[in-house]
């Protein structure tokens, strides 16, 4: 991807970005693939060196502090330049007032950014969140309730979601959104000839900021990225205990007047079900949105959630649908059901919901 007119001037600076993130993927990765040992003190040693200074002696064990001191130290320089250069972008385009912090070297560039003449677009009901940002000064509510079951040849289990409160809010400028989410599940778990077991209880807070890249400019993509993590506010057994961090890539096209599709690709840090120990959650989803008549869409999804490196989370595959309805331009209520693909899939969900912007 190329930059427009406007952003020629920090090509350069961008190349730097590239550089420093390949550098720094040799930090980051490890943090969200492996949790961090309780003897770790600092989480940027790397943790098969940190395991055999332990069996060293105290001559090695020394060496290879200073070794991890110096590690740490550069890990931290490249991730504040990369910091640094790109909140200098950032404010570059903040000055230009650009509708998204990137542009494509094609046609018209993609202006992208939002339209709030137009219909409101959300992040539900699909699993696929919306390539485009809320807008500067806009709020953005989203909400609803999801019921799912699931059965095998041990038990069945069943859960009730609500209100999936999503927060949207554009700040300084339209590709930069705030996020908050909350939510209150109950989860029941009933074993063929067993006891019947319930947890209910507010599930962890979710922040994130989404970051709309580009515009849509003929076949290349509207895209956004969201950086995002939970912390550990929530009740007992539904809480992870401990902050877990994430990443997502939405790209999307319009394809005509009444067509559009869009996919996501997600990785987040995750614990097993089981033995709670931690994992790298990847997931990847692909949707596609009809619009039926002036007020009435519909969309039909695929998505997959694959665990890495868990000790018993299973990949799984689901298919799902459903419809919207506008009230008017700023008010859209919705229902979806969907199916599990394979065994270690739910049964199936169903559930409605609301979006409405101010």
């Amino acid at each position: 991807m190329a930059m427009a007119a406007p952003v020629k001037p920090i090509v350069r600076t961008l190349a730097g970005v590239v550089a420093a993130i390949k550098c720094s993927l040799g930090y980051v990765a490890p943090i969200l693939r492996k949790a961090r040992p309780r003897f770790l003190p600092s989480p940027w040693m790397d943790p098969p060196r940190l395991h055999c200074a332990f069996r060293a002696g105290a001559a090695e064990r020394a060496q290879m502090n200073r070794t991890a001191k110096l590690y740490r130290l550069t890990a931290f320089q490249r991730l504040a330049r990369l910091a640094a250069l790109a909140l200098a972008l950032a404010e570059h385009r903040l000055a230009a007032d650009a509708p998204t912090l990137l542009q494509w070297h094609y046609g018209d560039g993609g202006q992208g950014g939002p339209d709030l003449d137009e219909p409101v677009v959300t992040d539900r009901p699909d699993f696929t969140e919306a390539s485009s940002t809320v807008g500067r000064g806009v709020v953005q509510l989203e909400g609803g309730y999801t019921y799912a079951y699931d059965s095998d040849d041990a038990g069945s289990a069943k859960s009730h979601s609500f209100p999936e409160t999503l927060l949207r809010v554009g700040v300084l400028a339209d590709w930069l959104e705030l996020r908050m989410a909350w939510n209150y599940a109950e989860e029941t778990t009933t074993q063929f000839g067993g006891p019947r077991q319930t947890s209910t209880g507010a599930e962890d807070l979710y922040l994130g900021v989404k970051w709309g890249l580009t515009g849509q400019a003929g076949v290349l993509p509207e895209m956004a990225i969201v950086t995002q993590m939970t912390v550990p506010t929530g009740s007992g057994d539904l809480s992870a205990g401990e902050t877990l961090p994430g990443i997502v890539w939405l790209y999307g096209w319009d394809l005509n007047e009444w067509l559009a599709t869009g996919a996501q690709t997600k990785a987040d840090r995750a614990l097993d079900d089981v033995t709670g120990e931690p994992f790298l959650e990847l997931s990847q989803s692909w949707t596609v949105n009809y619009s039926l008549a002036e007020r009435l869409g519909a969309f039909t999804e695929w998505f997959v959630i694959a665990p890495e490196g868990a000790d018993s989370n299973h990949t799984e595959h689901y298919a799902d649908g459903g419809f919207t309805f506008l009230v008017n331009n700023d008010l859209q209520l919705d229902i979806r059901a969907g199916v599990g693909l394979n065994a270690a899939a739910a049964d199936y969900f169903l559930g409605s919901g609301f979006a409405i912007r101010r």
